[in-house]
């Protein structure tokens, strides 16, 4: 073959790649609308709420720089402070009660459904279709059956003969909170029935015949081999359902109103921010201080969650 053929044939593959290595980077064009709308809505708020944490307001002019002022406010000042720890304990509350409603009884449900029975994807189906609602409407639903003079829990409890049963349910501050846990737990109970069935089904089969030959009960493969082997899943809703948990506000909301009542036996951190940040109840100030809430609680997640992770990948290690 001549140079000149060897030359021309050579530029055309180099013409050839270059297209190709075009198109390869133009696919990358089709994330930026979706890269824009992470910055502008998740990326930057953080930023600007750490930003305006730092400075005193005016309404909603910026004022001068105060440094940790709103902060040292938040954590030492009365009425701050009581209602900080005050909702932080709900959150608390909220964390435990979400584990022991929602996630035990998800992954019972999980054991059942992955064991050999029939209709597996009936109960999959009934037990995921709540979580198909929007929480408000789920809020709103509820607070009609619970309501205590028309609700159906009470006309139920009356109509069986047991209305000293019946109460107030959302309107007393001894069950308002705990009533919200169950609902919250029975409106993400199927994402985490899912979550653990696929850890469960993750989980070859092998393992249990050699464990049924050396004679291990039911209860011992579930202690000493289901658990571990479904730690991975467990640690995916843990950590999800204490994220949750800390940012416990739309069904508070739609249940209770931003008061989060009855006597703030509801109120959480989100709910709190709310009222902070945009029900003046510290005159103009309010966006600073409620920046600083919103960089604690940020922070009060992030650190736990990262804490919670290393804990599940050390005992994942350890077995």
């Amino acid at each position: 073959m001549p140079v000149t053929d060897k030359t021309a044939a050579a530029k055309t593959e180099a013409a050839k790649i270059r297209r190709r290595n075009w198109k390869r980077h133009l696919v990358h064009l089709f994330l930026l609308p979706a890269l824009l709308f992470y910055i502008w809505f998740q990326i930057y708020p953080i930023f600007s709420a750490f930003l305006n944490s730092f400075f005193a307001w005016d309404g909603l002019k910026r004022g001068s720089f105060v440094g940790l002022e709103n902060f040292v406010r938040l954590f030492t000042e009365s009425p701050f402070q009581e209602t900080f720890f005050r909702g932080l304990g709900h959150n608390v509350i909220f964390f435990i009660g979400i584990v022991l409603t929602k996630l035990v009884v998800a992954f019972v449900l999980a054991l059942f459904i992955n064991s050999k029975i029939r209709g597996k994807e009936f109960f999959k189906m009934v037990i995921f279709m709540p979580k198909l609602l929007s929480v408000i409407v789920v809020g709103f639903l509820f607070s009609l059956i619970l309501n205590p003079t028309y609700g159906a829990l009470n006309t139920f409890l009356k109509f069986i003969g047991l209305e000293e049963l019946a109460r107030p349910w959302l309107g007393s501050p001894d069950t308002a909170l705990y009533t919200i846990i169950l609902v919250n737990s029975w409106y993400g109970l199927g994402f985490a029935v899912l979550i653990f069935l696929a850890g469960l089904q993750a989980i070859p089969s092998e393992i249990y015949d050699a464990a049924k030959m050396d004679g291990a009960s039911g209860f011992t493969m579930l202690w000493r081999m289901t658990v571990p082997l479904a730690m991975p899943s467990i640690m995916v809703m843990t950590i999800l359902s204490f994220i949750g948990a800390f940012e416990a506000f739309e069904l508070i909301f739609a249940m209770q109103g931003s008061q989060a009542g009855p006597y703030y036996s509801t109120d959480v951190l989100a709910t709190y921010f709310y009222r902070l940040a945009f029900g003046s109840v510290a005159g103009g100030e309010s966006i600073g201080l409620g920046s600083a809430l919103a960089v604690v609680l940020f922070l009060m997640i992030s650190s736990a969650t990262a804490i919670l992770l290393f804990f599940f990948r050390r005992k994942e290690y350890e077995q």
